[in-house]
């Protein structure tokens, strides 16, 4: 009778050390395929992976396939690997040295220019563009549509 007894209680301790062990286990986005600098990271190129708990991240990685969706890759990221938190970042709206236009909107009176941007910037950031005609260098924030919004915002 003890012999089935510790038989018993030797079972439900191995089956409770494996359901913590199955708790501590970490499932983080990884790529399906590997993606470039500059690709746009959407859903279809992720996919779930378990990594054991006293698995040893080199750096901050992103946990959420929701953080993820929209980015843009900073570096290549490898198919299977964890995605560190500095390898993804907003997409870049306005890009340096390439023409775009710039607006002043005041009142009733609109005014659309050429520009060059002197820094890249995403949605609502405040960058340094050159104006074309005038040569002036002037600061606006970055709109949805990749315009660059100067003047009383």
């Amino acid at each position: 009778m003890k012999n089935k007894l510790r038989l018993a209680l030797a079972a439900v301790v191995v089956a409770g050390a494996s359901h913590a062990a199955m708790a501590e286990e970490r499932i983080l986005p990884v790529p399906t395929v590997t993606i470039y600098p500059g690709d746009l990271i959407n859903e279809s190129m992720l996919k779930d992976r378990t990594f054991p708990a006293n698995y040893r991240f080199r750096t901050a990685v992103v946990e959420s396939p929701r953080v993820l969706t929209g980015k843009t890759a900073r570096r290549t990221l490898l198919p299977g690997e964890p995605i560190p938190m500095n390898a993804v970042d907003d997409p870049k709206l306005v890009t340096r040295g390439m023409q775009t236009a710039i607006l002043f909107e005041e009142g009733g009176l609109s005014i659309v220019g050429v520009g060059l941007p002197l820094q890249s910037g995403t949605l609502g950031e405040t960058v340094q563009v050159k104006n074309i005609d005038s040569g002036r260098v002037i600061s606006g924030r970055v709109q949805a549509d990749g315009r660059i919004r100067i003047g009383i915002q």
